[in-house]
């Protein structure tokens, strides 16, 4: 095969290959010195596993321990020293002899009537674990104990008004505010706009201000949500100046939106979007003096403006009373990856219950493949025959 260089306009669709290189002068920026020794780029895709590092030292861990050693050691398939169960502690034998421990890959895992957990010995590693599924911000202590902390609700008067169940998301939702707040973020926010959706109690946060005008809460509710949740049937809503002024209201008519206004100072139709609040609040509290930005020389913070989009993602994969799944889960059918479940992915299962869902749930997904690959080579064969190879 012969190249040629056709310069001008002779060569009509010009390309890599027809192009004059340009000369390697200080003027090109391709330019290499005379004498350098050649870099030759290497392109790869780097994959990093998190959990694989944290297994491992499970692994590790187990031989520093007394019972988890012998206890690994028994569950060997090539162990032939069965008198080592009697040198466990009598709460991990009792265990053993019921055949409760099982030994997967190197973990050790124990079985309970419906569950089963990963053995843990190290202290390091149990913190990380209690870290990444307590302690941090986008795990938010929804525990029992932190949840009997939380702000105590006394009786309201007024009774509550019944209010008609929506059929879809985003259709009815709560909205109210949240306005003694501190200045936070690069706007210097004081306040909070809080809707939660009445179907799916998917809540919303969006940082705001408390002297916002009917325009500028319509403008942002505009700008920042419609485009996620699409225009709303009703918004309950308390008696607030954003929404009783003529604007707010004329606006929320072109958008074919009614509103229904509960008592000033008794919220019975507001209770979500002011339960809500509540729990917003208990939230920030909780993690407002140690943030993630903004920190003073001793790292500590009250800046709550950065904590609401951990906050928000914490909330959404929490399981929520009512419905015993969690906001996310209902709005989009899955839930968001947390950094904890990258751990999860990788233990092991052992009870019969799951074992044969687990297994369904394989031969599923293996006819899904199967059907997608032969609709690919049903296509391909149709294809192929109107084609030629290059």
């Amino acid at each position: 095969m012969t190249i040629v260089h056709k310069a001008g306009n002779i060569h009509k669709n010009a390309g890599g290959l027809s192009i004059w290189a340009l000369p390697n002068t200080p003027y090109n920026p391709a330019y290499v010195p005379t004498g350098a020794e050649p870099k030759i780029p290497i392109e790869g895709i780097n994959i990093t596993n998190v959990g694989t590092e944290f297994f491992e030292e499970a692994r590790e861990s187990y031989k520093l321990d007394k019972n988890c050693y012998i206890l690994t050691s028994l569950l060997d398939k090539d162990c032939k020293y069965a008198a080592l169960a009697n040198s466990l502690d009598d709460i991990w034998k009792k265990s053993y002899d019921n055949g409760r421990f099982h030994l997967f890959d190197g973990i050790l895992y124990h079985r309970f009537k419906y569950t089963c957990a990963m053995v843990l010995c190290s202290r390091m590693l149990i913190n990380t674990i209690l870290l990444e599924s307590h302690d941090n911000i986008y795990s938010e202590h929804f525990c029992n104990r932190f949840q009997k902390s939380n702000k105590a609700t006394g009786k309201r008067s007024g009774l509550m008004i019944h209010i008609q169940e929506p059929s879809t998301q985003w259709e009815v939702v709560h909205m109210d505010l949240v306005a003694a707040s501190p200045p936070g973020g690069d706007k210097i926010y004081n306040a909070c706009l809080v809707i939660v959706d009445r179907y799916r109690k998917t809540p919303i946060f969006l940082p705001c201000h408390k002297d916002d005008t009917a325009m500028d809460t319509a403008l942002f509710i505009w700008n920042r949500i419609i485009s996620h949740t699409g225009l709303f049937k009703n918004i309950i809503s308390d008696r607030d100046p954003k929404f009783t002024s003529a604007l707010g209201t004329n606006l929320h008519k072109l958008l074919n939106t009614k509103l229904s206004f509960s008592t000033a100072y008794h919220p019975q139709t507001d209770g979500l979007a002011e339960r809500m609040i509540q729990t917003l609040e208990d939230m920030i509290r909780r993690f407002c003096a140690y943030g993630l930005e903004f920190k003073d020389s001793d790292g500590f913070t009250h800046d709550w403006f950065t904590l609401i989009p951990a906050l928000e993602l914490a909330y959404k994969t929490s399981i929520h009373a009512s419905t015993g799944k969690t906001p996310a889960m209902l709005e989009k059918g899955w839930n968001p990856k947390l950094p904890v479940d990258t751990l999860k992915k990788d233990l092991v299962d052992i009870h019969p219950t799951a074992s044969s869902f687990k297994l369904f749930l394989d031969k599923v997904r293996h006819h899904a493949n199967q059907s997608m690959n032969d609709a690919f080579e049903d296509v391909k064969q149709k294809l192929d025959k109107s084609h030629e190879p290059p």
